[in-house]
């Protein structure tokens, strides 16, 4: 929308028929011109009156304004033109995701391009731009979990909050599910979401928690779904070591000196995804993997939010189709 001679046009897009418009007053203009000069020719002016009893130039001139006139209302009604504001109340209506994302140093092994970490925050990216009217949250989480992002429907702030998300995020310690599930069922219970509360952990499910079980209980009565989508592969990866640069300066080493290779664990992932009715996939090159998980989700009720308030300016293209068939119809009776 772009406003011009005071008023909002909706459809600039069209502007570009504006030549057209152009050519076709220039037709019409040069049609009467051509007219005025074969009358010339063939009838000299100080007879023209005698024999051309019902020409008259002047009623040519004005049929020529209404019609370009007429265009000329016709393409501005294209344009959509916009003036006074009314207010409207939009009903909103969602689900309330919280998306979890594992910042462990695992998920720096590179068996999914560029690394774990990237691949999944694409993914993040992916699911959202499918998701369109839900509010999503975001949790980072490694050995302890916190809120990122809260839940939002204003998706490029959740982009930004997911783009800080880097090497530097990575935590040194091991991945701790129970913390993330733990944020989680705070964070819906704060909100004072009383259903569908809806979990999706990205993670290669390197889990170290040390009361995963006990917080499964707590999930099956605080009624929280959980859908995992595994990050990595069963074939595993070495877990490369940043430097403060962010540079790579090895692999990560076990006791006995041997590089510690970092699999996908798709039994715990798939087993709490069970436990909780939710759903677990493995992470795909494709989005086939979002869809099965955002088919899944479907089957949850959306909830309705607080309705919203906004202004809009109000369409005037009427008025302006008004003018052009009265011009058309004034120069169609002369």
């Amino acid at each position: 929308m772009i406003n011009f001679l005071g008023i909002n046009w909706g459809n600039p897009q069209y502007i570009w028929l504006f030549p057209i418009l152009f050519i076709a007053i220039f037709l019409l203009i040069f049609k009467f011109l051509k007219q005025v000069k074969v009358i010339n020719y063939l009838v000299h002016k100080v007879h023209q009156k005698k024999f051309l009893l019902h020409y008259s130039y002047a009623s040519k001139i004005i049929k020529v304004i209404l019609s370009s006139l007429g265009l000329l209302f016709l393409f501005l009604a294209l344009l959509g033109p916009m003036w006074s504001k009314q207010e409207q109340n939009i009903e909103q209506a969602g689900r309330d995701i919280f998306i979890a994302l594992d910042v462990s140093r695992s998920m720096l092994a590179k068996d999914l391009k560029p690394n774990r970490l990237e691949f999944a925050k694409h993914k993040i990216k992916d699911l959202l731009k499918l998701i369109k009217t839900d509010r999503v949250g975001l949790i980072l989480f490694s050995g302890s979990a916190f809120v990122q992002c809260p839940l939002t429907r204003d998706f490029p702030a959740f982009y930004m909050y997911l783009d800080q998300v880097d090497t530097e995020t990575i935590s040194s310690g091991t991945t701790a599910l129970d913390q993330a599930i733990k944020v989680a069922l705070a964070s819906f219970k704060d909100s004072q979401i009383n259903k569908n509360k809806l979990l999706v952990i990205l993670t290669d499910g390197e889990d170290f928690s040390s009361n995963l079980n006990t917080i499964k209980e707590e999930v099956n009565q605080q009624n929280l779904h959980i859908f995992s989508i595994g990050i990595g592969t069963t074939q595993g990866a070495p877990i490369p070591i940043i430097d403060e640069d962010g540079k790579q300066s090895g692999h990560q080493l076990d006791k006995q000196g041997q590089v510690v290779m970092s699999k996908l664990n798709e039994g715990i992932l798939r087993a709490l995804s069970q436990q909780s009715g939710g759903y677990y996939v493995t992470a795909t090159k494709d989005n086939n993997d979002l869809d099965i998980i955002l088919n899944k989700i479907e089957y949850y009720e959306k909830e309705k939010f607080e309705d919203k308030k906004i202004s809009n300016y109000i369409l005037q293209y009427p008025y302006f189709v008004l003018v052009s068939f009265i011009c058309f119809l004034l120069e169609w009776i002369l």
